[in-house]
C-alpha cells in the first residue's frame, strides 16, 4: 500500500527516506503532514528547544517501609504514605 518516498530536509536541503513503515505509523496515529526534517535535525531541534539536556532530578533520601533499608527517591516522603526501595517496591508490583 504504501511507498518508500524521498523527501528533502527544510533545515539541511539533504534527501531522506520517507519509508513505508514511517507513513503506515503516521496513518495509523491520524497525522496528515509529511515529515519536513531528516532525522539527524529533528534530533537538533528537539535538543535545542530542551535546553540541550534535562536537568538531573531531584532526589530525597527515604526508609523503606517494608525492608527498612535507605533508599533514595524522586519525591518528597510524606509522613502519610510507606515508601519503598526499588528492589521492595519491584516485588509489590510483581506480586500483583
Amino acid at each position: 500500500m504504501y511507498e518508500d518516498k524521498t523527501l528533502v530536509c527544510k533545515d539541511c536541503g539533504n534527501e531522506f527516506v520517507f519509508t513505508a513503515g514511517e507513513q503506515e505509523f503516521y496513518a495509523e496515529r491520524g497525522f496528515v503532514n509529511e515529515p519536513q526534517r531528516c532525522k539527524p535535525c529533528r534530533d537538533k531541534r528537539k535538543a535545542a528547544m530542551n535546553g540541550g539536556e534535562r536537568p538531573a532530578r531531584e532526589m530525597f533520601p527515604a526508609i523503606c517501609a517494608s525492608c527498612g533499608k535507605e533508599a533514595v527517591v524522586p519525591f518528597r516522603p510524606r509522613e502519610d504514605r510507606p515508601v519503598y526501595c526499588s528492589e521492595c517496591f519491584a516485588k509489590m508490583k510483581a506480586e500483583g
